[in-house]
């Protein structure tokens, strides 16, 4: 039997839901070709930075890297200029590139925390040929004079800015760090999002108690990750005009069916194609085809969403009754 993968994302006909996202591979053109020979739907470039074309604009890197030792604390603020492998004009030529180089389609990413002059960039990363836009809003607060409605309003903004200025679809990649998830889904969705990124990866440095230091290091995830994504998209699909997306914790052929099962458009992975090379996809992809085609489904569309909170047989699990349940499960072994 022939299982048809296809799915819709951002508006896009892509040939299954499975696609690299957003990491240092697309730096490799060789790695970029061995991702759509092993089969990637898309290709989600890493992110531009914010501080990085502001840093350019006005320049004032070589300021900050003359400075950026003069305290035990600077050391963690900015990256050295070189640590940056793609400056903005870099990045256009990255875009221009892959989507001349593959077959499928190309979404750039910038990665920022507030409205200005930075977000020019999505128009010209458009015209760079990327097929869609996803906008990384990392913004996690600790100043306790910013309300939680502020740094709402200002992702809400930042979307209403780019929308204006793109014809190519949006997608917000959001953090999990919010009062009300759902809440903020629903105003980006009324406000003309393409589609949600859930979520983004809690990126933080380590402490180095013998040296008093700031250490950073990226730590790759595990599926143990992949829960809270799911709990999510589960609880938006079905209420949200948008796409959703899941990344973080995607390892498995039994991770991608149950992104699907909870309702996920399209399902990225990262970490594993870091841990085992881009051709992990292909992995992923049959073994993914394989599962339905053994339980009977003829599509990823008829399988996508059974086991969303309006489809779920017990849409209770997701809400506070499945925490009670979950701290009750854990027995001894004795």
């Amino acid at each position: 039997m022939s299982i048809d993968l296809s799915t819709t994302y951002l508006g896009l006909k892509l040939d299954h839901p499975i696609l690299p996202g957003a990491s240092p591979l697309v730096d490799d053109d060789h790695a970029v070709r061995r991702m759509e020979d092993a089969g990637a739907a898309a290709i989600v470039l890493h992110s531009l930075f914010e501080e990085q074309i502001t840093q350019e604009e006005v320049g004032t890197l070589l300021h900050m890297e003359m400075h950026r030792e003069s305290t035990a604390e600077a050391q963690s603020y900015f990256p050295l200029h070189e640590r940056f492998r793609f400056g903005p004009d870099e990045y256009l030529e990255l875009v221009s590139r892959v989507h001349l180089a593959v077959g499928v389609p190309v979404i750039a990413s910038l990665n920022g925390t507030t409205r200005g002059g930075w977000l020019r960039y999505a128009k010209l990363i458009e015209e760079a040929g990327s097929d869609a836009l996803e906008l990384n809003v990392y913004d996690v607060k600790s100043d306790p004079n910013t309300a939680a409605g502020e740094i709402e309003d200002n992702i809400v903004a930042m979307l209403a800015e780019v929308k204006a200025s793109l014809r190519i679809p949006v997608a917000i990649k959001l953090s999990s760090f919010f009062t009300s998830t759902a809440n903020v889904a629903t105003r980006l969705d009324a406000a003309g999002v393409d589609g949600l990124v859930l979520f983004n990866r809690f990126y933080q440095p380590d402490i180095d108690v013998e040296e008093l230091e700031i250490r950073h290091s990226l730590q790759l995830s595990s599926s143990v990750e992949l829960l809270p994504r799911l709990r999510w998209v589960a609880a938006l699909t079905g209420r949200l005009r948008c796409s959703l997306a899941v990344t973080g914790g995607v390892h498995t052929v039994i991770d991608a069916v149950k992104a699907g099962m909870c309702g996920a458009n399209a399902i990225q992975v990262v970490s594993a194609l870091l841990r085992h090379g881009p051709g992990h996809l292909r992995t992923l992809i049959d073994g993914f085809r394989d599962w339905l085609e053994a339980h009977e489904y003829e599509s990823f569309e008829q399988m996508r969403g059974n086991m969303s909170l309006d489809r779920c047989p017990d849409p209770r699990a997701y809400e506070r009754a499945n925490y009670v349940k979950t701290l009750l499960s854990w027995k001894r072994d004795l």
